[in-house]
């Protein structure tokens, strides 16, 4: 895990899979891609967020979507959480919570 990046998850099946994630201000989300789509909901917060080359800035309250195979990445301007839903479910997270 990220230094400053807190992850838990929530719930899931064979389908999908919700997690939590806590964000220190500073730490980063790295530029990354896979292959499950992601919805991700900002629950407080400030953060950088870039998907396929486009940057926005998010606030508590606002969400975004990554297709599959895209690259994004985040980095946290205010402490916060960000909500993420996977689908399929992301079977490296269980992994990594053991």
């Amino acid at each position: 895990m990220t230094l400053g990046v807190r992850r838990q998850i929530m719930g899931y099946d064979g389908q999908v899979m919700m997690v939590k994630v806590w964000f220190q201000k500073g730490a980063e989300g790295y530029m990354h891609e896979h292959f499950h789509s992601q919805c991700s909901y900002v629950a407080s917060g400030k953060f950088q967020v870039t998907v396929n080359g486009k940057m926005k800035v998010l606030s508590g309250g606002d969400g975004f979507y990554v297709e599959p195979d895209q690259l994004h990445g985040l980095i946290c301007l205010e402490e916060g959480v960000v909500v993420d839903f996977f689908s399929p479910m992301r079977t490296d997270f269980l992994q990594t919570e053991a």
